[in-house]
């Protein structure tokens, strides 16, 4: 495996209750919880749970778009958690984003020759005007559009045409790590496949590392070498994408692929899906904070938290992995 580029340890985000007519600070939701991520240099970490899980948080954590409360953000050694704005700066162009909504994410007043073309002027990219677009209409080729339609608007193009050009405007500034938050849960399904067609390609071409956030394990096997399943603000099982797959250990992870829709019949009703809803991460419960919906739940589970268990380079959070 290579080394990682990106290694997160305990990284918590937490955002503040404020209520009464002072604003005073009642309690904190609990977003992101102490959660360790590592993602190798060229390699697709997918990071799976729930709506409410807190992952998307953990992206934008990344990014210091949130800032965090506690915990390391080391990217190429280099913990970005610690730095100022100032110093910030020269590693944002390093980590970009794509995001869920395409047309939300892009100014509907600018040209998609501008919106490309943006980061490039941000970080000095390109000698001048004529290079920058030159540059854009190499990078519309690379994903797929014709660079004869860097003058039109935004909303002259199909949603999987926009997601192409938020593609496009994160690999203008030449980054290493590409942050997907749900990049394709907004698409039709023929457009999904195009688009992680597009990734992968990208990846091999670029060397990309990509941590692609998601609801959808469909999409989770084609794409990702790696996977962590979150859990109300933490990871309750992390390890290569065919481990979890094939041989899942947490009960909740055991629960979201019962929810898959097969066509295998010696999958379908063996393991009971996941129960109920999520708890409040303003009041998560004690203990192990699946118990609550956990179809295996022991006396202990309410008492007490299960420490992270480790076979190999596989994690996972519970109890049961005591009795294996």
């Amino acid at each position: 495996m290579s080394e990682a580029l990106l290694r997160v340890s305990g990284l918590k985000t937490w955002f503040p209750i404020r209520s009464g007519v002072l604003q005073k600070v009642t309690g904190h939701v609990r977003a992101v919880d102490g959660v360790d991520l590592a993602i190798p240099t060229g390699s697709t970490l997918a990071l799976v749970g729930e709506s409410g899980c807190g992952k998307s948080t953990v992206g934008r954590t990344l990014l210091r778009l949130v800032e965090p409360l506690a915990g390391e953000i080391r990217f190429d050694g280099v913990d970005l958690a610690a730095l100022g704005q100032r110093a910030l700066q020269p590693y944002r162009r390093h980590i970009q984003i794509v995001f869920q909504d395409p047309m939300a994410s892009l100014d509907p007043r600018m040209r998609v020759r501008d919106i490309v073309a943006e980061g490039m002027h941000a970080f000095g990219i390109g000698a001048n005007a004529k290079e920058r677009t030159e540059r854009v209409a190499a990078l519309l080729r690379r994903v797929q559009l014709d660079p004869d339609q860097m003058h039109r608007y935004p909303h002259e193009f199909s949603g999987g045409q926009r997601q192409r050009i938020c593609i496009a405007r994160a690999l203008a500034v030449e980054p290493r790590l590409i942050i997907c938050d749900e990049a394709t849960s907004a698409l039709d399904v023929s457009i999904q496949a195009q688009i992680l067609n597009l990734l992968r390609d990208l990846q091999e071409e670029m060397g990309l590392t990509y941590l692609f956030i998601t609801h959808d394990l469909g999409v989770v096997r084609y794409l990702a070498s790696r996977v962590a399943v979150m859990y109300l603000g933490q990871i309750v099982e992390e390890g290569e994408t065919e481990q979890i797959f094939n041989h899942p250990r947490h009960p909740y992870t055991q629960g979201l692929l019962a929810a898959v829709p097969s066509v295998d019949p010696a999958r379908r009703g063996v393991v009971a899906q996941v129960r109920g809803d999520v708890p409040s991460p303003s009041n998560p419960p004690a203990g192990c904070r699946f118990h609550t919906r956990c179809p295996k739940v022991m006396d202990r589970c309410s008492r007490e938290e299960p420490a992270p268990k480790f076979k190999g380079d596989a994690m996972s959070r519970c109890f049961l992995e005591d009795s294996v």
